[in-house]
């Protein structure tokens, strides 16, 4: 079975290039479903809809996820419902950003 730290700690490592937080940190991911098959469905956002990066992080996501072991399939959907804000920074980052 996939665990769900493992691609919590893969998406750990992508970093929005003009925020330069990685996705998870910034509140980019709203769900990670792993099922029996080793299929992965991720649901997200980005910090906007015109991100002009988005097909980069999306590719990230993919390349990251299938290096895991067990991972047959990875499915991302993108969704803007709710949209993202800064109040889905993590706390901890956000101080940093923002104090």
């Amino acid at each position: 079975m996939i665990e769900k730290q493992k691609i919590i700690e893969k998406l750990k490592e992508i970093i929005d290039p003009e925020l330069g937080i990685n996705i998870v940190d910034l509140g980019l991911i709203y769900g990670i479903d792993i099922s029996e098959k080793g299929e992965v469905t991720i649901t997200m956002t980005l910090t906007t809809p015109t991100c002009p990066l988005g097909d980069v992080i999306l590719d990230q996501i993919r390349e990251k996820i299938s290096s895991i072991k067990g991972v047959k399939s990875i499915t991302v959907n993108l969704t803007f419902d709710p949209p993202w804000s800064p109040d889905k920074i993590k706390e901890e980052v956000r101080k940093k950003l923002f104090y």
